[in-house]
C-alpha cells in the first residue's frame, strides 16, 4: 500500500486530502494541529493513519537541537502528541530509536493497550552503513517493541540500496519472518527503486509524498505517480449500500417454530433461499398455513399438538440443517415412522451422527435403502418416538442435530436433561434457543470450561454444555424480526478488506450469529472496521499481516477466509479443518485444491490450514497474482463465493463451473458482487 506523508498541513486541509489516500502519515511535528484537532482526525478517520513526531525536529523548532534540558522538552512534547494519537486510535506509531528508554517503555505498553502497531524506525541521511550494521539496526528494532522495523538510509550508489534490499532476508531470532514486518528503502537517486521493491519483498506498504514539493525526505516520489506503477489501470473493488437477505439459520428455526405454535406468527425481513423456501415447504406438510405479504411471512401454525400427524415422507430440499432439524421434531410428534426425502448435495452429506444421537432417545435412523452400506446418507428411514429422559451426546459433528433436539424436547411429556461434550458451532445452538424463546419455548442452558471460556468468553474453551428442558410445553404466536445473515456479508467484506472498501447496511453488531466471527478475523488480520449509526458496518483496505483463528464454530467462514489469508503477508493459521468433510463438498480437500490450483502455498497440519500470503502490491509487484482458468465449486455455494473473492486478485478469469449454487442461501450474490 501507499502511505501518503503530510505536512505543514491545517486540519481542514488533511481531512479534504485524506479520502483519496490508501493510507497517511500524519507528522504531527510538522502540522499545526490543536489537541482536540489530533483527536478528532485520528478517531474518525476511516483510513489506515500513521502517527509521527519526531522529537529531533521538535527540538529543532524550539531553536536548539542540542542534548539538554530543552531535548528533554522536545521528546516530552512528542510523547504527548503521540500519545494523543494513539489514545484516539491511531493505527500505526512512529518512534524513533533514539527515543529515550523511558519514554519508548511507556510508548510500547501503551500501544499494546490501544491496539496500535509500532513502528521503530532508523534514519540515517548521510550514509548507508554496512550489512552488519544495518543488521544490528534491524534487530534493535525488534528489541526495542517493534511490530514493524522501518530502515532508511541514505544511498550514495547501487550497492547501498541492494544491502538494505538484503534486509528481507535476515533471519532474526525470535522473530518468525519479516513477511509484512519490514519496511526498509534507501533515499536519494540511487535508493528510488528501493521504495517499490520494498513492497516486491513484502513491506506492508512504502511512503510517498502528496506532490514533489511537498516531499519529506530526498527521493520521495509522489503517490498518484507511485500508484500508476503498482496498479497501471487496477481500479479499486469499492461496493457502498450493500444489503444482504435474511439469515437462513434464524429463518429456517423461525419457519418450523411458526408451523408448530399456536396462532398466528408473522416473520418480518424475509427474503427467499432454497433453504428457507424448502423449510417452507415442510411447514406446508406438517399442515400450516404460509403466505407472504412482501418481506413479511404470515404462517399460521398447527399447535397444540395433540396426536401424531402420520405423515409418511418428509422432503426436506437440500438443506443438512433442516434434516437435522426434522428428524428429532418429527420423531416427537408424528407417531408412525417416516422417510426424510432430499436432493442435490444433501444426499452425498453423511448423516451418522443422527443416528447414534437418537438412539440415545429411542429413535432409529437407517438408510432408506438398507444395501446402500454402514454410512447413512439421506434419503432415510425414521422409527421411534422420541423418549424424554437423560442423555450424554457428542457435540463433535456439530449442532444441527442437538438445535433439532432442543426443539422437539420441550413437547415430550417429561423432562429432559441434554449434556453435550465437546461442543461444536456453540453460536447455532443459541441461535436456537433465542428463536425458541420467541416461541414461548423455556430452556436452561449451563456451559462447563477452562480460563479461557471463564475469563475471555470465548467459545473454544467450552468443553461441555448441560440443557435442562422442561417437557409438555408448547409453541405460541410470535411476531420477529430475521437477522441479516452475516454469512453472506463475509465474502463482501473480505473483498473490500483486501481490494478496496464495502459497507454493508443493516447488520446487527449484536447478533449471536456465529459468523460474526468474520469482524474478529478480519481485525486479527488487520483490516480497518468501523460502524456507522443504523447498523452499517464499513471495511477498508489496509496493510493485512498474517493472522492465526478458530474456526471450529463458524465453519462456512471457511472458504473465503482462507481466500483472506492468501492476501495477507505472512504465515496464517485456521483451526477448524475437520468440521468441513460433510458440508455441501468436502471443502477441507476443495479449499486445498483451489488454493493450490491458484499457486498459493498451503497445507494442512492436522486440523489446520497452514497459508503462506502475500499482500496484493506484493503480488502485483512481483507478477504472482492469483492464477486464473477453470475451477470447479463441487456444487457449494460456499466455495464458489470465495472462487468469486478470489477472481479479484487473479492474473486472468476465473471460471466457475456451477455459479447457480448460491441459490442455496443467496440467489443474488453475483449480481450483488
Amino acid at each position: 500500500m501507499i502511505c501518503t506523508s503530510l505536512q505543514h498541513k491545517t486540519y481542514k486541509e488533511i481531512l479534504d486530502i485524506l479520502p483519496g489516500l490508501e493510507m497517511a502519515e500524519i507528522r504531527l511535528d510538522l502540522c499545526t494541529l490543536s489537541d482536540e484537532e489530533i483527536e478528532d482526525l485520528f478517531s474518525q478517520t476511516d483510513i489506515p493513519l500513521v502517527a509521527t513526531c519526531r522529537g529531533t525536529e521538535i527540538a529543532g523548532q524550539a531553536g536548539n537541537d542540542e542534548k539538554g534540558a530543552v531535548n528533554d522538552e522536545a521528546w516530552e512534547e512528542a510523547e504527548r502528541r503521540l500519545t494523543l494519537a494513539v489514545q484516539a486510535g491511531a493505527r500505526f506509531a512512529d518512534l524513533e530509536l533514539e527515543a529515550p528508554s523511558a519514554f519508548s517503555r511507556r510508548f510500547q505498553k501503551l500501544c499494546r493497550e490501544c491496539g496500535t502497531e509500532l513502528i521503530r524506525s532508523y534514519h540515517n541521511f548521510e550514509s548507508t552503513p554496512d550489512e552488519k550494521g544495518l543488521q544490528l539496526t534491524l534487530a534493535r528494532c525488534f528489541r526495542y517493541g517493534a511490530d514493524i522495523a522501518k530502515i532508511v538510509a541514505t544511498c550514495n550508489s547501487a550497492e547501498d540500496a541492494a544491502r538494505l534490499e538484503a534486509l528481507y532476508s535476515v533471519i532474526l531470532e525470535d522473530v518468525e519472518s519479516l513477511q509484512g514486518r519490514l519496511i526498509a528503502f534507501g533515499m536519494g537517486d540511487a535508493g528510488k527503486d528501493t521504495r517499490i521493491e520494498c513492497l516486491r519483498r513484502g513491506a506492508p506498504f512504502t511512503y510517498a509524498a502528496l506532490t514533489a514539493e511537498e516531499a519529506t525526505a530526498p527521493g520521495q516520489p509522489v503517490a498518484k505517480d507511485l500508484a500508476g506503477v503498482i496498479y497501471g489501470g487496477r481500479q479499486p473493488w469499492r461496493r457502498p449500500g450493500l444489503r444482504m437477505p435474511a439469515s437462513k439459520s434464524f429463518a429456517q428455526r423461525a419457519i418450523l417454530a411458526a408451523a408448530l405454535a399456536e396462532g398466528t406468527s408473522h416473520l418480518y425481513g424475509y427474503t427467499s433461499c432454497e433453504d428457507s423456501e424448502a423449510a417452507l415447504q415442510v411447514a406446508r406438510s406438517l399442515g400450516a398455513g404460509v403466505s407472504q405479504d412482501g418481506s413479511t411471512l404470515v404462517i399460521d401454525g398447527i399447535g397444540p399438538i395433540t396426536q401424531g400427524l402420520g405423515l409418511q415422507l418428509l422432503n426436506v430440499g437440500e438443506s443438512g440443517l433442516l434434516a437435522r432439524l426434522c428428524i428429532p421434531v418429527l420423531s416427537a410428534i408424528n407417531g408412525v415412522p417416516f422417510a426424510l426425502e432430499g436432493y442435490g448435495t444433501l444426499t452425498r452429506r453423511p448423516m451418522n451422527a443422527a443416528a447414534s444421537i437418537m438412539a440415545a432417545f429411542g429413535v432409529l435412523a437407517g438408510n432408506l435403502d438398507e444395501s446402500s452400506g454402514r454410512e447413512l446418507h439421506v434419503p432415510l428411514t425414521v422409527r421411534g418416538t422420541l423418549i424424554p429422559g437423560n442423555a450424554e451426546v457428542s457435540g463433535e459433528s456439530g449442532s444441527q442435530l442437538i438445535s433439532g433436539l432442543l426443539m422437539a424436547l420441550p413437547l415430550c411429556s417429561k423432562d429432559s436433561t441434554l449434556y453435550v461434550t465437546s461442543p461444536k458451532s456453540i453460536p447455532y445452538m443459541y441461535i436456537t434457543l433465542d428463536v425458541l424463546r420467541h416461541f414461548g419455548i423455556s430452556t436452561r442452558s449451563e456451559m462447563e470450561g477452562d480460563a479461557q471460556l471463564l475469563e475471555n468468553e470465548d467459545w473454544s474453551g467450552c468443553t461441555g454444555i448441560t440443557f435442562k428442558v422442561k417437557g409438555g410445553q408448547s409453541y405460541k404466536a410470535a411476531d420477529i424480526d430475521i437477522e441479516s445473515d452475516w454469512s453472506a456479508a463475509a465474502p463482501f467484506l473480505v473483498a473490500g478488506a483486501i481490494f478496496g472498501s464495502a459497507e454493508i447496511e443493516g447488520m446487527d453488531m449484536k447478533s449471536i450469529q456465529a459468523d460474526i466471527a468474520i469482524i474478529d478475523v478480519l481485525v486479527e488480520a488487520g483490516a480497518l472496521i468501523s460502524q456507522l449509526e443504523g447498523g452499517t458496518v464499513c471495511v477498508r483496505r489496509a496493510p493485512l499481516e498474517g493472522f492465526t483463528f478458530d474456526l471450529n464454530h463458524a465453519p462456512d467462514l471457511f472458504p473465503v477466509t482462507a481466500v483472506l489469508a492468501a492476501f495477507c503477508a505472512g504465515e496464517s493459521r485456521i483451526a477448524g479443518l475437520g468440521r468441513l468433510s460433510g458440508k455441501e463438498s468436502d471443502r477441507a480437500a476443495a479449499i486445498l485444491e483451489m488454493l493450490q490450483q491458484m499457486g498459493v502455498e498451503a497445507w494442512a497440519e492436522g486440523d489446520v490450514l497452514v497459508v503462506q500470503g502475500e499482500s496484493l502490491t506484493g503480488r502485483l509487484l512481483s507478477g504472482r497474482l492469483l492464477k486464473g482458468g477453470a475451477y470447479t465449486s463441487r456444487h457449494d455455494h460456499r466455495m464458489a463465493m470465495a472462487l468469486k473473492v478470489a477472481s479479484l486478485g487473479a492474473a486472468e478469469p476465473v471460471v466457475i463451473d456451477d455459479e447457480a449454487c448460491v441459490a442455496k442461501s443467496f440467489p443474488d450474490f453475483f449480481e450483488a458482487f
